[in-house]
């Protein structure tokens, strides 16, 4: 079906289309694919000490209003990250700010964390019980005196109805965001944030969103800052603002940040890079290019153990995390093994 509407859903602008998705998942004009090849022992896990059904996860910057992740369920995914929530409600940068880059399979977005703010959404997120695992991704307003405190304030907004807790450190489309990244400010960053934690008696995984354009001497100062303030997992990564070498489509230089296929062997690079800094102390979600199940091979052989996916499903519809399954079944049917898990880190 999708494939036969993707030439129409293609000539609308991209921030149009995407509203329109979001509307057919909220009043269901979506099929349910929840029950195609369920509870196969092939795709089985746990995150953050819950079972899933599979190991395949919607990446925030999809549902930033919390609107249909119990939607987005029942497509098959096996976990959901919204967001990213700011403080306060924000519009985000002037349109046009997302891009589709069709020869490329990828998207150029400089959205800038528009949402409805963090009392709004925490109001529907209690009204709405989540049934799956539920993450949500926090940033700080684009006009705060004070980044730290809008984390601070996100946190403990969320803490009680969230399954985990994403920081955005890595967004190309906030001003200075990524200086979070400096050993020094990031470390000040996660002590305040696991300080304030143990100050609620608070459980709630914490998880940090990194970008695809960290240097490699970076890496091991990154782990360092994430094992001290024991910090439960790790996305790896964010879109990039760099990486427009070798795109086709004439809108490659529009500013903000590149996902999609054009991203993908980066982030799995960089995966297996952190991977052997980590040595297994911190689980690594993967996020970049996750479109086929050879995709979401790769990165769990490069050391992921777990996948996000956004611009994959623009591409290819709501059937993607059953297209996934079916390709990586073939593939894990090759290999012999009885669950995924035994080919992470295997590259």
């Amino acid at each position: 079906m999708f494939s036969n509407l993707r030439s129409l859903i293609f000539k609308l602008d991209p921030e149009t289309a995407h509203n329109l998705a979001i509307k057919s998942l909220k009043f269901n004009l979506v099929p349910n694919f929840l029950e195609k090849d369920r509870n196969n022992p092939l795709f089985k896990t746990k995150l953050f000490n819950k079972n899933l059904e599979n190991p395949i996860g919607m990446a925030a910057g999809f549902d930033k209003n919390a609107e249909v992740y119990n939607s987005l369920f029942k497509l098959g995914f096996g976990f959901v990250e919204v967001g990213t929530i700011t403080p306060l409600k924000q519009y985000g940068n002037p349109k046009p700010r997302v891009f589709r880059l069709v020869e490329d399979k990828a998207l150029i977005n400089r959205l800038g964390f528009n949402n409805m703010g963090s009392k709004n959404i925490l109001d529907r997120i209690k009204s709405n019980k989540q049934i799956g695992l539920l993450g949500i991704n926090i940033g700080p307003n684009k006009d705060t005196k004070n980044r730290l405190e809008d984390y601070l304030y996100c946190f403990k907004t969320f803490q009680d109805v969230a399954d985990y807790i994403t920081i955005n450190i890595s967004s190309p489309n906030t001003e200075d965001l990524r200086s979070f990244h400096d050993q020094t400010k990031l470390n000040k960053l996660l002590e305040s944030i696991d300080k304030e934690k143990k100050n609620l008696g608070s459980k709630i995984p914490i998880v940090v969103k990194v970008s695809p354009d960290v240097r490699d001497q970076e890496i091991k100062k990154i782990t360092e800052v994430l094992l001290s303030n024991n910090i439960d997992a790790v996305i790896i990564s964010n879109t990039s603002d760099s990486s427009r070498e070798d795109l086709s489509n004439i809108l490659r230089h529009q500013k903000g940040g590149l996902s999609g296929k054009p991203i993908e062997e980066k982030s799995t690079t960089l995966i297996n890079k952190f991977y052997k800094v980590l040595n297994g102390r911190i689980k690594i979600i993967g996020c970049g290019g996750v479109d086929s199940g050879k995709s979401a091979y790769e990165k769990f052989l490069a050391g992921a153990n777990y996948v996000q996916l956004y611009t994959g499903m623009v591409f290819r519809g709501p059937n993607i995390v059953n297209m996934i399954k079916k390709e990586l079944k073939e593939l894990l049917t090759i290999d012999g093994v009885k669950n995924f898990a035994e080919i992470i880190g295997k590259k």
